[in-house]
């Protein structure tokens, strides 16, 4: 009984902070979208429904584009640190992929806003160069301006995740294909990849939901419509202190990400088992 008391006395803390900072927070936002003045109804999600429509749209293409991109370069990057022959490449790109890991979304909007405008960095770099004249430049601040931002933060999160699971496999599979002449490439797509494959989806995952939730980023380096729902919400909130259409979104915004989680979930579950 002691024992139990203390387990609990132990935990209690990380439950207070749970309820009060997380739980009592979603069931507030939940209770206030479906809040319409004095009555309950669904008016702030027909309301969101109708203005952002597109913007939902958007969201979910960028992000689900971002995603696919992170997984590609994860499993290029992870497969050449695992299967590379030039040990100084692998080590300069072991080195080098981790850098973006460590810098705020916010950083990387300023960074990259800096970056791909019109009259930005790459721009200047490519006229200097005499590739492009100062008429034929164009920017990406706009829809791929966000999937660059996405891609060139999220990606060495799961690549760690990846090169890891990868470093840990059995070698004897993956000599045993390379005397039997397979090349690189086969043995990354159809050796290495079916047995990382768990992993490879838990980082996606993981990604597609902290992506789903930055605001930074589209509000610096997309300043027109459609944008994300995060960048309206936040619209919602400071123009109009419109919080029912502003909690309707942060709900539409949790039914994309539940479907996703839920995988995650059981992948978690399944692993445990």
């Amino acid at each position: 009984m002691r024992k139990n008391l203390l387990a609990i006395l132990l935990v209690l803390p990380a439950l207070v902070m749970i309820v009060l900072f997380f739980i009592v927070p979603l069931i507030a936002s939940i209770l206030g979208a479906f809040e319409v003045g004095d009555a309950w109804g669904l008016g702030n999600f027909r309301k969101s429904f109708e203005l952002y429509s597109s913007d939902m749209i958007f969201t979910v293409v960028i992000v689900t584009v971002s995603t696919a991109l992170i997984g590609l370069f994860s499993i290029a990057i992870g497969g050449y640190l695992t299967l590379g022959e030039n040990p100084r490449a692998v080590a300069i790109l072991r080195w080098l992929y981790r850098w973006p890991m460590f810098i705020p979304f916010i950083v990387v909007g300023q960074i990259l806003r800096t970056f791909l405008a019109k009259n930005g960095l790459m721009n200047n770099i490519l006229v200097s160069l005499g590739i492009l004249t100062p008429l034929q430049t164009i920017g990406f601040l706009d829809w791929r301006g966000i999937v660059i931002a996405f891609v060139w933060k999220q990606t060495p999160f799961v690549t760690l995740l990846v090169a890891g699971a990868m470093a840990s496999l059995d070698r004897s599979t993956i000599e045993a294909a390379r005397n039997l002449g397979a090349s690189r490439l086969r043995i990354l797509i159809e050796i290495v990849l079916p047995q990382i494959a768990g992993t490879l989806l838990v980082g996606l995952i993981l990604s597609f939901v902290t992506m789903m939730s930055v605001l930074s980023v589209p509000l610096m380096i997309n300043a027109q419509s459609p944008t994300m729902l995060t960048a309206d919400i936040a619209f919602r909130i400071n123009a109009h202190g419109d919080y029912g259409v502003a909690n309707a979104l942060g709900m539409i915004s949790l039914i994309l990400t539940t479907g996703v989680a839920l995988i995650y979930l059981r992948q978690t579950m399944k692993e445990r088992s």
